[in-house]
Formats: C-alpha cells, structure tokens, sequence
C-alpha cells in the first residue's frame, strides 16, 4: 500500500480525553504543560473539556461526554484530518459502559497514523518532542484501493 503525507502545522490539534478515574491526573499534567498547551488548538470531550476550561483558563472545542458521543465524535475528527494527536488518559482496571467507542476511537488514530499518550509517561515524551512545536509531515496509507473496491451483490 502506497502512503500519502498530510501536514500537521506548527499549531496542532489536540483532542483530551479521560475516564473519571483519570480526569485528576490530566488536569494536573495540562497545568504542568498549561504554557504548551496554549500554543495549539484544544479539543476535548464533555466534562474533561469543561475541567480544562475552568482550570487552565485556556479555549477549547468541548464535545459530547464519551458515552454520549464524544469518542465518536473525536474519532470522526480524526478521520477528517481535524485532530494530529490523542492524549486519552484511560482506566484501564474500570470497564466502560462505551468500551467499544474507546476501542473505535483508539483503533481509528492508529488507521490515520496519529501520534497516542494514553499515560502520563507517553504524554510527556509526545509534548516534549521538538517536533511539537515544527510542521510535520506524517505519512497515511493511500486507502483509495479500499474505497474503489468493487463490491459483490449475491
């Protein structure tokens, strides 16, 4: 499969995501990095959004809360090019009523090949890399096979 480059700029699209159990966590790392952070474009969905707002003072795009939607809607970013990386700060010991959307939402960032934290660890190390703050060119398989696909009606 061929790949094509899309741009990210020099001022990316960040989408913040946590589960309840996380949502501290994020919040603390988001201060820490608050001066980062408001270099680029915020994106985060329901009650994450609303905390970041009202504690980095900061705009961000708030979506739906992530089992209304808003995973989805963060998926449905990504594949349009909108959104050039995740932090999700997921619980991985609570299951989820949307566990499914969070599968969807993770397995749609690796398909368009965007960078993931899904921890404080990784999170840090994406936010400190010089490349944050340069254009970048990532490199997308060239899905126009699947999408001409010719399909077989019985």
């Amino acid at each position: 499969m061929t790949a094509l480059i899309m741009k990210m700029g020099r001022r990316k699209r960040i989408a913040l995501v946590a589960h309840d159990n996380k949502k501290a966590d994020l919040l603390d790392w988001a201060r820490f990095n608050r001066g980062l952070l408001e270099k680029h474009e915020l994106w985060a969905t329901g009650t994450t959004g609303l905390l970041l707002k009202k504690e980095l003072g900061l705009e961000v795009n708030v979506l739906q809360s992530g089992p209304l939607g808003g995973d989805q809607q963060v998926g449905a970013r990504i594949a349009e090019g909108q959104i050039d990386f995740l932090i999700f700060f997921w619980d991985p010991l609570e299951a989820q009523p949307h566990d499914p959307d969070v599968k969807a939402l993770l397995r749609i960032a690796v398909v368009w090949n965007i960078p993931v934290a899904c921890d404080r660890a990784s999170a840090d190390f994406i936010i400190s890399s010089p490349l944050m703050m340069e254009e970048y060119s990532r490199q997308v398989p060239d899905y126009s096979d699947y999408r001409s696909r010719r399909l077989k009606l019985e």
